[in-house]
């Protein structure tokens, strides 16, 4: 299928697949590399000093713009997307240029990172992203750059793309910010911390996504900067710390990987996704836990995590604290009709802010189909039934396209109206999908 069609009729093939038998017919498949490893990751080479190589990179729409603007800005970068490998000069914390033009699309990574780094640096850049990216929330961050030194001019909205950072480093050692509308507020501030001169102190109001914090850290700590959590709500990072060059391997997107996993009780198939593993630095690790509480059983062998599906069958509704696996809220909502009970997803409120409001897409989507969903403000209950055909709209959202093709795997007449929107991350998604149809079902 070619990725870039206005729709995508997805085949329901649950009555017709050769096996539902847990004991045989492994689904093994393998996905890209994470998307929120690789753009951290192309940031701290930035940050380093000396050329860093990364390996098993992720191309799609979000790291592309991620990798343009590291490249606008005149790192030295060699650039092999066959062998999804990136060479990059980091300069120690310099920018090359202090002056530049800067375009992050719709790549949530791309407008935080690149906002704190460069708002924090000396030099005057102007900052402008696509129509969704315009719509999300910067204004916490912004404001926080604005304590810290940083002038912001604004092209339109106050608190949103475009603006102009004039940036004139840090000029106070400690911030406060608030996290509830997206985590990427804080791993911005995180990671270019330790080029303020002094100790510097960041102090959150929220918890949300704090599993992408872990990540955040982590990283930081294999390129050389430990930042210590002084309590639950204060991170600590010591001045004198320098991020160093690495030749570093970046993990299979777990995110993407969920999307299979999630097949092995919708269609009662065993599933591996090749190299992942519970030891992930990815929060969305926690939601293969979720498959388990509805039935699956799941092992960790040397070549990925083994999910098998329910011994009886049938796959359990939950009540589900999605907040450390928040991107895998439309997966789990998209096979929930198909429980035995309703499924309750609580602790999302703030995916209302990501691409789509996701809260409200799902709720539209499913009631489309003649699901019923009770829709709260940080949460879904869905309650299980047959869905009827409809074309599922996709909100230039990724997630959605990706996450309800799964309910076409197992009910009639299910469309996505634009597989193409995948590109953001997963560009060739579709195809994946169509590979693992064609094993599943007889030639």
């Amino acid at each position: 299928m070619n990725r870039f069609a206005q729709a995508y009729a997805v085949p329901c093939i649950y009555n017709t697949i050769r096996t539902k038998d847990a004991s045989a017919g492994l689904l093994a498949v393998d996905v890209p590399g994470s998307k929120s490893i690789t753009n951290r990751a192309l940031l701290l080479a930035t940050l380093a000093e000396g050329i860093s190589t990364l390996r098993g990179v992720l191309f799609s729409d979000d790291s592309r713009h991620f990798l343009k603007c590291v490249q606008d800005l005149g790192f030295e970068t060699q650039v092999d997307e066959a062998g999804r490998l990136v060479r990059v000069k980091g300069l120690g914390g310099a920018v090359p240029l202090t002056k530049a033009d800067l375009y992050v699309g719709s790549a949530g990574t791309a407008a935080r990172f690149l906002t704190a780094c460069l708002g924090l640096s000396e030099g005057i850049y102007h900052m402008d992203a696509s129509e969704q990216m315009r719509r999300r929330p910067m204004a916490p961050l912004l404001c926080a750059l604005e304590e810290l030194g940083c002038e912001v001019l604004y092209d339109a909205e106050e608190g949103h793309f475009p603006f102009v950072l004039r940036g004139h480093g840090f000029r106070k050692e400690q911030i406060s910010i608030n996290i509830d509308s997206s985590s990427q507020f804080l791993s911005a501030l995180l990671i270019v911390s330790c080029l303020c001169k002094r100790d510097f102190t960041t102090h959150i109001e929220g918890t949300h996504g704090m599993a992408y914090i872990d990540m955040t850290l982590k990283m930081m700590e294999q390129f050389g900067v430990c930042t210590q959590k002084a309590s639950d709500s204060t991170f600590l990072t010591r001045a004198g710390q320098h991020y160093r060059a690495l030749d570093y391997r970046i993990e299979p997107d777990v995110s993407a990987a969920c999307y299979f996993y999630a097949m092995s009780p919708l269609l009662h198939v065993p599933v591996r996704v090749n190299h992942v593993h519970f030891d992930s630095l990815q929060g969305d690790v926690a939601f293969i836990r979720l498959l388990e509480e509805m039935g699956c059983l799941a092992a960790d062998t040397p070549e990925g995590i083994v999910l098998s599906p329910p011994a009886e069958g049938m796959f359990h509704g939950i009540t589900a604290d999605m907040s450390a696996c928040s991107d895998q809220a439309i997966t789990l909502a998209a096979i929930a009709p198909f429980a035995e009970g309703p499924t309750t997803i609580n602790g999302i409120g703030h995916i209302r802010f990501q691409e789509s409001d996701r809260i409200a897409a799902i709720t539209a989507e499913l009631s489309r189909m003649g699901i019923r969903c009770d829709e709260r403000q940080d949460g879904i209950t869905i309650y299980p039934g047959r869905p009827a055909p409809s074309t599922v709209e996709t909100y230039d959202d990724h997630r959605m396209a990706m996450g309800f093709s799964l309910t076409g795997l197992r009910s009639p007449g299910i469309v996505i109206a634009d597989p193409g929107c995948c590109r953001k991350t997963f560009e060739d998604y579709f195809e994946v999908l169509d590979d693992v149809i064609k094993r599943l079902t007889p030639a």
